[in-house]
């Protein structure tokens, strides 16, 4: 089956397009929405020494510090009023996620349909907030005690203002996030991520270059890891499109003189269920270490010192347990979002069944069995496109955005907002046909 890209390069008319005003507008709301982001990652924290708190990031940027500024599009290097990004609103989201499948209330709520939705999305932006003042508050303490002047005038009234201006950052974030998923194209809150990812790839390759241009690197390894790169995207791109589609039969129903049903369907299930939170959690928890050592400058206690020489890019200890995290992290995200028991009930509710399938719990275990099966070879997959570019990183000092979290989450989001706009794209030929046809009977 043909991708969403494949379809839409096979079909594209450059006059369809040009006469679908409503894409275009999506597209330039999209487009100036993204911009505003990126301007606002460059106007600086108040009561910030810019060039100390360089020279502290220097020293820290191997740490989380420097996935989660990957991932702010460098707004954490300058530590501007967006520096927490969106981040406190996906952790919310996967908070609320979690607990949904925990709490009964919850669990009732989410079936409720759009009004329960609403009343989730709710108590994600309120844990979102509580998430951003946390963050913010420790990140202001954090900089009030790193050496080097990083504040210029430390004090509660630096740390207050810094609370308030990175939590409102983050909320106009959540809010951009939200606009442009109803009003632009593609999912937002995952545009404005590789938005921060893509605007630091043309340095982090100069970067890539000058190492092989000073001889840090190797001619050899450099062609090898762009070379690795390249086919780290096409992989994804090939295990993001697998799928397992698992028939459903309809029986057929008579009303009246018709005869209704008997159709055939699929019900597709992903190989990668859990996207790209299997690695951002486990890359987060194994870098928090370093960083928190980093910021105390070497003085912290001699335990956290230990683990952080041991758990850091390279070392055996965090290959292993960057594994067996990325692992975990998959079969646990998988069962939160697709429930074996809640789909079977559902495809009992509407007639449906898997053929050679006892309907209601047999089905459940058949589902349960299959997505186990899936999983295994989704863990797999992330294992190996994180791990790749994670040892050649370790060895060479390559840049976190070569890394394949940073590469996974890029290839994802175009994949989802080239299909949103292919999708536009013949909703708005079909309604070019639908109003022809009417000229036609009009006429005729």
């Amino acid at each position: 089956m043909a991708s969403a890209a494949e379809q839409l390069a096979a079909n594209l008319n450059f006059g369809s397009f040009a006469k679908a005003t409503e894409l275009k507008k999506r597209l330039w709301f999209t487009l100036g929405a993204l911009i505003v982001f990126r301007l606002g990652t460059y106007i600086p924290l108040p009561g910030i020494n810019v060039q100390a708190f360089a020279d502290v990031f220097n020293q820290a940027k191997g740490g989380i510090l420097g996935m989660f500024n990957m991932f702010a599009g460098g707004a954490i290097e300058r530590m501007s009023i967006f520096a927490l990004n969106i981040m406190p609103y996906i952790s919310a989201s996967i908070i609320v996620q979690l607990l949904t499948a925990v709490v009964p209330s919850l669990e009732t709520m989410k079936k409720e349909g759009e009004a329960g939705r609403k009343k989730i999305n709710q108590y994600t932006r309120y844990g979102t907030v509580i998430l951003a003042i946390f963050q913010s508050y420790g990140l202001a303490v954090a900089l009030q005690g790193a050496k080097g002047g990083t504040v210029i005038d430390p004090g509660p009234f630096f740390i207050i203002s810094t609370v308030v201006t990175m939590v409102g950052g983050t909320m106009f974030l959540m809010w951009l996030g939200e606009q442009i998923t109803a009003r632009g194209v593609g999912n937002g809150t995952s545009l404005i991520i590789f938005t921060g990812i893509v605007a630091a790839l043309p340095k982090a390759l100069m970067q890539l270059l000058e190492l092989g241009r000073t001889g840090a690197i190797g001619f050899g390894i450099l062609a090898l890891l762009l070379a690795i790169a390249v086919g780290v995207i096409f992989f994804i791109v090939f295990m993001e499109r697998a799928q397992r589609r698992l028939i459903v039969q309809y029986p057929k129903r008579q009303v009246g003189n018709k005869v209704y049903g008997g159709e055939a369907s699929h019900l597709p299930l992903k190989l990668n269920t859990s996207g790209v939170i299997p690695p951002i959690f486990a890359s987060s928890l194994l870098l928090l270490p370093a960083t928190v050592t980093g910021f105390s400058g070497g003085t912290g206690p001699e335990i956290l010192q230990t683990i952080a020489r041991y758990v850091t890019h390279g070392q055996p200890l965090y290959i292993v347990l960057y594994m067996a995290l990325i692992v975990f992290f998959s079969f646990f995200y998988t069962a939160v979002v697709f429930n074996p028991t809640e789909t079977a009930e559902n495809l009992k509710k509407y007639g449906g069944f898997i053929p050679g399938i006892r309907p209601g719990k047999n089905t459940a275990d058949y589902l349960d069995f299959v997505l186990t099966r899936l999983t295994v070879l989704g863990a797999g997959y992330l294992v190996v496109v994180c791990l790749l570019p994670e040892l050649l990183m370790a060895k060479n000092a390559i840049p976190f955005y070569f890394g394949g979290t940073s590469l996974l989450i890029v290839v994802t989001v175009t994949m989802d907002t080239v299909a949103q706009i292919h999708s536009h794209l013949l909703a708005h030929q079909y309604e070019g046909l639908i109003k022809k046809a009417k000229l036609r009977g009009r006429r005729g």
